[in-house]
């Protein structure tokens, strides 16, 4: 699924503001995409953490089409590796981050946090950019 599905990520911010003061809470947002190696094995698959940008690359190395799931707000495609295996990979994009931005934007939120911001996404940065006041916190 997702890395981070608009649905369930409202679950989690309606939740958090019933609890917590909006202005108080800064919303995770992913920075990267999975690869994952189908037929998926609960407790056994693992996905490899791919950039963004790497997961645009794959698509275009196995004229993959990407395609965007509206429920989870994400872009994602399927494609057959050269051992034969087939493998799916989410991913976020412009579209995917403004869902969450916007929704942040929605809720009140103090703003928009990344885990780990060293892998290069030049859409995100660009959107964000247009849409809020960025501030590094140290």
């Amino acid at each position: 699924m997702a890395v981070a599905p608009i649905n369930k990520v409202r679950e989690v911010v309606e939740y958090a503001v019933s609890e917590i003061n909006p202005r108080k809470i800064y919303m995770g947002m992913p920075n990267y995409g999975y690869d994952w190696t189908l037929p998926y094995v609960r407790g056994e698959s693992r996905a490899e953490s791919i950039s963004n940008v790497e997961a645009v690359d794959r698509a275009y190395k196995n004229n993959a089409e990407i395609m965007f799931d509206k429920t989870a707000a994400s872009p994602y495609y399927m494609y057959k590796a050269a051992d034969g295996r087939l493998h799916e990979v989410w991913f976020e994009d412009a579209e995917s981050i403004k869902a969450k931005a916007d929704l942040a934007a929605e809720f009140g939120l103090a703003g928009l946090s990344y885990w780990n911001i060293m892998r290069p996404f030049l859409q995100n940065w660009m959107l964000l950019s247009n849409m809020f006041d960025i501030n590094k916190i140290y």
